[in-house]
């Protein structure tokens, strides 16, 4: 839900810090991020996986033992120190910083259709910002 801005989308500038996913974050390893189910282990009860899924999980070359708990409750614990079944999602920050953009107009788009700006430092951006809010209030004091 927005408020809806009072002005046209060419009354407003909109400031963002932004680090992408594919410029920003590479592939990680369970161990490069303290995934606590390399760190501790973890279990997945048998009875609530498909016929493949299960296939998957007892022939993917991690170490696993079976746990009976009771009729129809089997888990397959698998133990420390192994990558887990989520390892392809995980990410870490490069060294690389934020982008500082400025751009015209606001969620409803860009109307004039003026090039982004970014900064190179979080110093300019912070100065682009503080002046355009200074021409704002100057601009709203004059009525």
């Amino acid at each position: 839900m927005r408020i809806q801005p009072a002005g046209p989308p060419s009354a407003y500038k909109t400031y963002s810090i932004k680090a992408p996913l594919s410029t920003h974050f590479r592939h990680a390893t369970c161990e490069e991020v303290a995934c606590p189910d390399f760190l501790y282990g973890w279990r997945v009860r048998k009875e609530n996986l498909t016929p493949a899924l299960l296939h998957t999980a007892t022939h993917c070359g991690r170490k696993y033992t079976e746990l009976h708990v009771a009729e129809g409750e089997t888990y397959l614990v698998y133990e420390a120190g192994q990558s887990c079944f989520q390892s392809a999602r995980h990410r870490t920050r490069v060294e690389r910083p934020e982008l500082y953009i400025v751009r015209d107009g606001d969620h409803r788009g860009n109307p004039r259709g003026t090039p982004n700006r970014i900064h190179k430092r979080a110093e300019d951006w912070a100065e682009d910002l503080h002046e355009h809010t200074d021409k704002l209030n100057t601009t709203l004091k004059e009525g």
